[in-house]
């Protein structure tokens, strides 16, 4: 191809042109469909910041050319409602979250919009974000918006909106204890009838023992799905199924002699992490106030009385202490009870990209694996869901903890993409001091 177009053109533009061309035709990498895909999603998140300010400005045309009453707002947003549904063909409940999304954007968060426009954060980030900052007074949510939006531009969706959430609820925290007592009045059970000889048992229960419930029937539920070599070793039931029907052992009968001995002694766990200040001092509980894994920050009170109660509760005071099991070397495979605990708290979640679940319901990786001579140590372990345990093991994947770096992970995709996951907490280290280091005081 290069020499025909040295055939076509008599001279060089200038000397060493040819070998530029050669060059770069030499260098150029096509795009791979990947890189196909981003694009769209590129476009699509410009398309529908684009969108979201056609929908806004509709609005703030049919508000004023209606006078703006308040009597009307209403009519007037049902009206187009109605309006956009139809035309869009989407059902109205959409057409009306449309229009609630779009105008939070336009004129309470412009900043976000400008980032889609950019195509530096998803609509799934500045849906998370409208629905978070939402929440809050609108004080609160100015003073957070900036950071937010670097957290969007930073984040996968899914890290996005916990790490968000938990912002939230840190920055609100001075009135959490007033919050947590109004809601605890509105706590009760009650049954929805459902179809086919169905119903609904809902609860609304304070967080700390609603996620107590579920984490002891999933711990049991997990037992009897992992058991084999039983007399119920063809038991077909789905892990949901299961916890279904041991809420019906444990609520009706009181007991569940039905199932294995092993079973019926498990009992919830609940790990709740409280800044060692905070428990002496009020002030302090308000900037740093306690948390439980799954939830975000409760009530200093409640995170006392937590903390001072029986051991089902696993406390961590966000202090350094002695006895922590770092490393038990090449001299066992299984971690000791305390570092697969220690893990679990400094991830508090599956260190995936993006994924959620809590450590708590993860197993404990060796990364690099035990037959290639990994070590029994926190900077070779960290928890994996089921799910993205095996995508590590037979996905195709190259899975590293980052040395030195406190137990952050590095997935490499079959593509060559990077993605880095970062714990959601440090374990303090410590190094013997040499003569010449400065003294810590």
């Amino acid at each position: 191809m290069i020499d025909d177009m040295r055939d076509d053109i008599e001279t060089e533009p200038y000397p060493g042109y040819w070998d530029d061309v050669l060059s770069a035709e030499q260098a150029f990498v096509p795009p791979d469909r990947l890189d196909h895909l981003c694009e769209i999603a590129t476009l699509l998140a410009v398309h529908t910041a684009e969108q979201y300010r056609s929908v806004a400005a509709l609005r703030r045309r049919a508000m004023n050319e209606a006078g703006t009453p308040t009597r009307v707002d209403d009519m007037v947003d049902r009206s187009l409602r109605l309006e956009l549904a139809s035309a869009l063909r989407i059902t109205e409940y959409a057409a009306g979250d449309l229009m609630t999304r779009a105008t939070a954007l336009v004129d309470r968060f412009p900043q976000a919009l400008e980032a889609m426009l950019g195509a530096r954060i998803t609509d799934q980030h500045a849906r998370f974000l409208v629905d978070a900052l939402g929440t809050v007074t609108p004080d609160i949510a100015a003073s957070l918006i900036d950071r937010a939006v670097e957290l969007a531009e930073d984040l996968p969706a899914g890290s996005f909106r916990r790490v968000l959430r938990r912002l939230v609820e840190t920055a609100a925290a001075e009135t959490l204890p007033e919050r947590h007592s109004r809601a605890l009045k509105l706590r009760r059970v009650c049954v929805e009838p459902a179809v086919d000889g169905m119903a609904r048992v809902v609860a609304d229960l304070p967080a700390v023992e609603a996620f107590a419930i579920f984490d002891r029937l999933t711990r049991m539920g997990t037992a009897i799905v992992g058991r084999t070599g039983s007399a119920d070793a063809n038991d077909t039931r789905t892990l949901d199924q299961i916890r279904a029907d041991l809420l019906c052992d444990l609520l009706i009968d009181g007991t569940c002699d039905g199932h294995d001995s092993s079973v019926r002694g498990i009992r919830a766990s609940v790990v709740v992490t409280v800044p060692v200040l905070s428990l002496l001092d009020d002030a302090a509980a308000a900037a740093q106030p306690a948390t439980v894994e799954g939830i975000g920050p409760i009530p200093i009170d409640r995170a006392r009385e937590l903390c001072g109660g029986e051991a089902k509760w696993m406390r961590v005071l966000t202090h350094p202490e002695t006895g922590i099991v770092l490393s038990a070397g090449r001299t066992r495979y299984e971690p000791p009870p305390e570092l697969k605990r220690l893990v679990r708290w400094r991830a508090e979640r599956c260190m995936a990209p993006g994924c959620s679940m809590p450590a708590s319901r993860c197993e404990i990786d060796h990364n690099e694996a035990w037959q290639d001579g990994g070590h029994t140590s926190l900077d070779n372990h960290c928890p994996f869901c089921t799910g993205h345990h095996h995508v590590k093991h037979h996905g195709g994947w190259t899975v590293t903890q980052v040395e030195g770096s406190g137990g952050a992970i590095e997935w490499i995709s079959p593509y060559g993409r990077r993605y880095l996951v970062e714990p959601e907490r440090r374990v303090p280290m410590f190094r013997p001091m040499t003569e010449d280091a400065p003294a810590p005081f």
